[in-house]
């Protein structure tokens, strides 16, 4: 089950707060590499403790990877340490976003991993700055809506 804290963190609420905040999505392709995708804090919701939404593009390779396979981990930064969440997932019926499509996938916690040392604290993970705040931050709302 995911701590509270990062339930709070991925709740959907007070987006304009979690702006530069990237997760990684590591699923693995059909020659057995591990793939990357970042997504923001507009692309996944706790929508439980041991249950994520989460919003792709519907032709990635990252949706073709977790239709394939039903697994992927989850990894970010957080309050010191670093987070790693197993999933396992089910793709739900696509929803539009701003008249585009999402692939989503309900995606069961199967394990959680918290790394942290008593001698050091992360201080971030991936971060990245918005170039239009206002447009992306309507369509990460409307984003967690659709994943309601």
């Amino acid at each position: 089950m995911l701590a509270d804290d990062v339930v709070v963190l991925l709740d959907g609420t007070d987006l304009t707060a979690r702006v530069g905040l990237a997760l990684e999505l590591i699923t693995v392709d059909g020659d057995g590499w591990p793939r990357v995708a970042l997504l923001s804090a507009g692309e996944v919701l706790a929508a439980q403790d041991a249950v994520l939404r989460l919003a792709l593009w519907p032709g990635s390779r990252t949706t073709a990877n977790l239709e394939r396979t039903a697994r992927a981990v989850l990894a970010f930064v957080h309050a010191g340490a670093a987070h790693r969440v197993g999933l396992r997932a089910r793709r739900d019926p696509d929803v539009l976003v701003a008249g585009e499509p999402r692939a989503v996938f309900d995606a069961r916690v199967v394990s959680v991993r918290r790394d942290e040392v008593p001698y050091a604290r992360l201080c971030s993970g991936i971060t990245y700055e918005l170039a239009e705040p206002d447009g992306v931050l309507a369509r990460w709302r409307a984003t967690i809506e659709a994943l309601r």
